[in-house]
C-alpha cells in the first residue's frame, strides 16, 4: 500500500517533488481617485439597536467537523511502483491535513472514483435542492472539493464575535453572460453618445469569457499583462495580438530596474466587474491600430483607457445598470437559497452579523430582498425589510477601501429604510434638529433591530458593535484590493475572499491530474538531456581526447541536441493543451507556467481564507478552528519521510 501526503506548497503545487499541480467588484459609487478630477469631454467631435454580541467563548460539538483540505500541498510519489489512486478522504478532527490512499488489495468502491466525484450534495445555486448546513441531519458529510474553504493562516472561529460581508459578487453572485454584458454596452453607448467615439462600436459585442481576475492592463503600450507571483510577465497581448517571447522581452526584461507594474500606468483588473472594461480597452487598442486615421492623433492608448473608465462612471452616476438589474434581478443575479440559512447559523453560534457595501440604500434593498426572500420590485412579492432581522449593522455607501482607514473623516448618517432619508449622527447617536432640543427618531426604536447607515469609517462599525479587538471580525468579500488587502493590511480584520472561478479549477485539475503527471516527467527529461548536453561540451572543450572518441562524442552530442529539440517541442506542445484546458488564452488562474501567478499570490498574502462561494461557510462548524498545512521550501520534499 502506498501512501500519498499531501504537504503544504506556497503556491499550491502538486503531487511531485518538481511539479506545480494547483488545486470586484462593481463599485456602484464612487469615481476612483484617478479620476476624481478628470472631466469627460467629447473629444471625437472636436478632434443604537440591541446587538447580538458575544465575548464568551462558545464550545459547540466538533464531533461533525470536517477537514479542511489545503491550498497548498504536494503529493510526493514513487513513479511507477502503483497504478493511479482512488481518492480516499480520511477527515481528521481539527486538522486541514488531507489524505490520499492507494491500495491495489483493497477495491471496494470508493465515494470518489479514479474519474468521478462523487459527493454528497450539499445545497444550490438554484434551488433545486433543500440546502442545509453544517448542523443540520445531513451536515458534516464529506465536503465537494470545489465547497471547500481553503486556508492560508490559522484561524479559530472562537476568537470570532462579529462575522461581516461584503455584497455585490460576495452575497450577490452576478451572471456573468448578462450582467457583465450589459455593463459593457452601457459602456459603450456612454463612449459614443457622451464622448463622441465613432458609431461603429456600437456594433461591437462582448465575449464575457475572454478576460480573468489577475490580468494588468499597460495603459500606455496598449497590452494586457499575466505574470507570475515575481512581476515576470510570461503571457502577453497587444490588444488581441499575442506578442512573442522576444517581444516580451524587448519591452518588460530588459530594463536595469524592474517595472513595479503599478498605478498609475498600470490598471490591475482584481474584480469580475473589470473584465467587460479590459475586453473593451483591448478592442479600442485594436481598432486604434487598423484604423489610425479614425482616431485622433492626440488620443493615445491611455487616453482611451481614461475614457472607458469614465463612461463606466457615467453608468453607475445614471443609474442604468441599476435600473436594468432592479427590474429583472432574477436575470442578472444567482438565486442562492442557502444564503440565510448560513447568516441564521451564525447568528445563533452568538455572533453579531454586519453587511458593508458600496452601493446605496436603493440599491442594497432591492439585491437583498431578492438574495433572502426572493422578493422584487415589480413581482408577487414586493420588497420589505425583513431581510434586515439577519443583520446588526447595514452600512451602505461605505466608499471601501477608504472606508477602512480610521483617520477618514467621512460622515455617517442614519438610513431611514423606507424613505430612504439620511440623519445626521455623531458617531451613530441621533443628533438633535437646529431649533429642536430632542432629536426625531424616524427608526424603529433601537431595541427592536437592525440599523442602516450610510458613509462613515471602520471607526464608526467597531463603536456599533463595540469590537475591542480588530482580530475579532471576520470580513468576507470578493476585491483583492477594496474588500481583503485593506482590512487585512491596515486594520488586521480576518479575512476570506470570494473565488467563484475556484470551482471550475479545483475540478479541472482533479481531472487533468495524468496530464500534468506527464509533463512532470517530460520536465524532468528535458533536465537530463541538457545536462548531458552540457557535460559533453565540456569534455570536448577541456579535456585532451584522442580523434576516435572525440568523433563518438560529436555524434552522441548531435543526437542529444536533436533529442532536446525534439523533447522540448513536445513539453511545449503538452503545457499549451494543459493551460488551455483551463483558459484559452490566459490559462490557469493561480498558475503563471510553473509559478504561481500575480494573483495567487495575493490570496496567499491577504486572505486568511478562500473559498468558490460565501455559502460554504454553512458546510462548517460556526466554531471550527481552520489550520493551514506545514510550509515547505523545495529543499525539504526529498528530506522528508512519507
Amino acid at each position: 500500500m502506498s501512501e500519498w501526503l499531501i504537504n503544504r506548497n506556497p503556491t499550491f503545487s502538486t503531487a511531485f517533488p518538481s511539479s506545480c499541480f494547483t488545486v470586484v467588484k462593481p463599485n456602484f459609487i464612487l469615481l476612483s481617485s484617478e479620476f476624481d478630477s478628470y472631466t469627460p469631454q467629447c473629444l471625437f467631435n472636436s478632434l443604537t439597536t440591541t446587538m447580538r454580541l458575544s465575548k464568551r467563548q462558545l464550545s459547540l460539538p466538533f464531533s461533525l467537523c470536517v477537514s479542511t483540505f489545503s491550498p497548498r500541498f504536494r503529493f510526493h510519489h514513487f513513479p511507477g511502483k502503483f497504478p493511479a489512486p482512488r481518492r480516499e478522504f480520511l477527515h481528521t478532527t481539527g486538522t486541514s491535513q488531507l489524505y490520499f490512499k492507494s491500495s491495489m488489495e483493497d477495491q471496494k468502491p470508493t465515494a470518489l472514483s479514479e474519474n468521478v466525484l462523487q459527493f454528497h450534495t450539499v445545497g444550490s445555486k438554484d434551488g433545486c435542492e433543500v440546502p442545509h448546513k453544517w448542523s443540520s441531519p445531513e451536515g458534516g458529510k464529506k465536503i465537494d472539493i470545489s465547497n471547500q474553504i481553503f486556508c492560508n493562516r490559522s484561524l479559530n472561529m472562537k476568537n470570532i464575535i462579529a462575522v461581516g460581508f461584503d455584497m455585490d459578487y460576495t452575497l450577490a453572485q452576478y451572471k456573468s453572460e448578462t450582467f457583465e454584458s450589459l455593463a459593457y454596452e452601457g459602456t459603450v453607448r456612454k463612449l459614443v453618445y457622451d464622448l463622441g467615439y465613432p458609431n461603429e462600436l456600437l456594433e461591437w459585442t462582448f465575449d464575457w469569457n475572454y478576460m480573468v481576475r489577475g490580468l494588468v492592463l499597460d495603459k500606455k503600450r496598449g497590452n494586457i499583462l499575466k505574470m507570475d507571483r515575481h512581476k515576470y510577465v510570461k503571457v502577453a497581448y497587444h490588444g488581441f495580438r499575442e506578442l512573442s517571447k522576444e517581444d516580451k522581452v524587448d519591452i518588460y526584461g530588459s530594463s536595469l530596474v524592474r517595472d513595479s507594474f503599478d498605478e498609475p500606468d498600470y490598471a490591475l483588473i482584481d474584480t469580475l466587474f473589470s473584465l467587460a472594461e479590459a475586453y473593451l480597452f483591448a478592442q479600442l487598442v485594436d481598432f486604434k491600430d487598423n484604423n489610425p486615421e479614425k482616431v485622433p492623433k492626440d488620443v493615445d492608448y491611455a487616453r482611451m483607457y481614461k475614457d472607458v473608465r469614465a463612461a463606466v462612471d457615467l453608468c453607475h452616476r445614471d443609474g442604468t445598470l441599476k435600473q436594468m438589474v432592479a427590474k429583472e434581478p432574477n436575470r442578472y443575479i444567482n438565486e442562492d437559497t442557502t444564503i440565510v440559512p448560513l447568516i441564521k447559523m451564525i447568528r445563533d453560534s452568538g455572533r453579531s452579523t454586519f453587511l458593508v457595501t458600496n452601493s446605496l440604500w436603493d440599491y442594497t434593498n432591492i439585491v437583498m430582498n431578492f438574495l433572502c426572500g426572493g422578493r422584487t420590485v415589480h413581482g408577487p412579492h414586493t420588497c420589505n425589510f425583513d431581510w434586515l432581522q439577519y443583520f446588526d449593522v447595514v452600512i451602505t455607501g461605505s466608499a471601501k477601501p477608504g472606508f477602512f482607514h480610521e483617520e477618514s473623516r467621512a460622515n455617517l448618517f442614519e438610513v431611514e429604510p423606507q424613505s430612504g432619508m439620511l440623519i445626521n449622527t455623531d458617531n451613530g447617536t441621533p443628533m438633535a434638529q437646529v431649533g429642536d432640543p430632542s432629536p426625531k427618531i424616524l427608526l424603529k426604536s433601537k431595541d427592536k433591530g437592525c440599523r442602516v447607515f450610510q458613509g462613515g469609517n471602520v471607526g464608526h462599525l467597531h463603536s456599533l458593535l463595540s469590537i475591542e479587538s480588530s482580530s475579532q471580525v471576520l470580513y468576507v468579500g470578493d476585491h483583492i484590493y477594496g474588500d481583503i488587502l485593506r482590512s487585512k493590511k491596515v486594520l488586521g480584520w480576518r479575512t476570506m475572499l470570494v473565488v467563484p472561478e475556484l470551482e471550475k479549477e479545483v475540478e479541472l485539475l482533479w481531472e487533468l491530474r495524468n496530464m500534468r503527471k506527464e509533463l512532470i516527467l517530460m520536465r524532468n527529461e528535458r533536465d537530463s538531456v541538457e545536462d548531458k548536453i552540457h557535460h559533453l561540451n565540456w569534455s570536448l572543450k577541456f579535456e585532451d581526447i584522442n580523434e576516435n572518441d572525440k568523433q563518438e562524442m560529436l555524434s552522441a552530442l548531435k543526437d542529444l541536441e536533436s533529442k532536446r529539440d525534439q523533447v522540448r517541442l513536445s513539453h511545449q506542445q503538452a503545457q499549451r493543451e494543459c493551460h488551455q484546458k483551463f483558459h484559452k488564452v490566459w490559462g490557469q488562474l493561480m498558475k503563471t507556467g510553473y509559478q504561481g501567478s500575480r494573483f495567487a499570490h495575493q490570496v496567499e498574502r491577504f486572505a486568511c481564507l478562500y473559498t468558490s462561494q460565501v455559502s460554504n461557510l454553512r458546510l462548517y462548524s460556526p466554531d471550527k478552528y481552520y489550520r493551514p498545512s506545514e510550509d515547505f521550501m523545495s529543499h525539504e520534499f526529498h528530506l522528508l519521510p512519507l
